[in-house]
């Protein structure tokens, strides 16, 4: 069972969320565990901290994402919708046409994604397709929670997306190593904040992507 108060965020200072916002992200995290008897949408030993490491976590990227310039948002490899959904949900009042796009090749977590997008009337596009074999691509920003390592992301930046502004990444505790690995083959600039539910990893926000001739 989940607790009824599970959603508080009690580390986020989200401004003018709504009590129907609030309702609709815990009703998301319930959705979230009832389909996790079924289909493998987030690790079974984290249903209990699903608040802190799941909804909480995807939330804190808002501050990157609410600004005047974007208004798509492209989601890798989406899973459950972490962070895409919350995101859509957090948006929709602020910014009713701001647009989710999701990328997830598995059957039953795009229907996953389906049933969410319908249930919040977000304003998305959920497609069942390996984002590796998408081409021409465009976004206003490219969001990526646990799908790919980092060189890996960039490549899929390059090669697969015509145009975009940014990149969002969750990064863990090698995060800041992996930014200075990735340096010596690309040029780009970052802001870099740290994780509120996790010390040890940090959100960076990369513009200005381009690859290096080494």
């Amino acid at each position: 069972m989940i607790d009824s108060n599970i959603i508080k965020f009690r580390k986020l200072t989200l401004q003018n969320v709504s009590r129907e916002t609030l309702r609709e992200l815990k009703e998301y995290s319930n959705e979230i565990i009832s389909k996790n008897r079924h289909v493998n949408l987030i690790g079974k030993s984290t249903e209990k901290l699903i608040n802190t490491r799941h909804i909480e976590d995807s939330a804190q990227t808002i501050d990157f994402i609410d600004n005047k310039d974007i208004k798509v948002c492209t989601d890798l490899g989406s899973g459950a919708g972490l962070p895409g959904i919350v995101l859509g949900i957090l948006m929709k009042s602020k910014k009713p046409l701001f647009k989710l796009i999701f990328y997830e090749k598995s059957f039953h977590k795009s229907n996953f994604l389906q049933e969410m997008k319908k249930k919040f009337k977000l304003n998305s596009e959920i497609h069942q397709k390996n984002i590796f074999n998408e081409k021409n691509l465009n976004t206003d920003v490219i969001i990526s929670r646990a799908f790919k390592p980092l060189p890996v992301i960039f490549q899929i930046a390059q090669s697969n997306f015509k145009s975009f502004k940014y990149i969002i990444l969750f990064l863990g505790k090698s995060g800041k190593q992996m930014l200075k690995d990735a340096l010596k083959f690309w040029k780009f600039d970052y802001e870099e904040r740290k994780s509120l539910t996790n010390d040890e990893s940090i959100i960076v926000k990369i513009s200005n992507l381009k690859k290096k001739n080494v």
